[in-house]
């Protein structure tokens, strides 16, 4: 959905910027994340 990569998606949830939660082995992210990561770009590139 973001557009960019495996790597880039695990750097943003180690750093705590993108919100995943864990469901047995694995981690997810839910949409309602994807969706405040977004509004915190637009809000950052507003700011600029």
């Amino acid at each position: 959905m973001l557009g960019i990569g495996r790597t880039k998606v695990y750097d943003l949830m180690r750093t705590g910027a993108l919100r995943s939660v864990r469901l047995g082995g694995s981690r997810r992210i839910p949409a309602t994340a994807l969706t405040e990561f977004v509004a915190r770009l637009e809000e950052e590139t507003d700011a600029a």
